[in-house]
């Protein structure tokens, strides 16, 4: 469910969960559409053959694929009025806890750490955020995102 948010209740949401995003499957089609785009044709990603006889017994998404999809699982979760920009500003942490079996769905899970104001009329929020995946116990990233907002 979308939390909307006037600008100006930006500043108040420290501590608040915004909930799980839907599910997003991780395809091979979009694993290998990724490896296309950063150049990262490893086959424990790219070769589903090969990668039954590797480390996972299947092949896995990129780290950093799953870590994307922050991107769109974002808007699910958040949605200010009253801002004429968003800026996906950096990562504080991220750490790649378990893999991505391709075929997997996945979700995200995202916690305002800390909200601060920054020059030119904006809002950063540090957010935590912990992507799973469907029938694991154990997460797939974890990571400290900041993303700042203007009026």
């Amino acid at each position: 469910m979308t939390t909307t948010v006037t600008y100006d209740e930006l500043l108040g949401l420290t501590g608040r969960d915004l909930g799980w995003t839907e599910w997003a499957e991780i395809a091979q089609e979009r694993v290998n559409t990724f490896a296309d785009a950063v150049d990262d044709h490893q086959w424990i990603h790219v070769d589903p053959e090969r990668a039954k006889d590797g480390p996972f017994g299947q092949a896995i998404a990129h780290g950093f694929l799953t870590l994307s999809l922050a991107t769109r699982f974002w808007s699910e979760l958040l949605e200010p009025e009253g801002v004429t920009t968003r800026v996906n500003y950096g990562l504080e942490k991220v750490r790649f806890v378990s893999p991505v079996p391709v075929g997997a769905r996945v979700r995200m899970n995202a916690v305002v750490a800390e909200v601060t104001e920054v020059k030119g009329d904006g809002v950063q929020l540090a957010v935590d955020q912990t992507f799973e995946v469907e029938g694991s116990e154990r997460p797939a990233v974890v990571a400290r995102s900041l993303y700042r907002f203007y009026r």
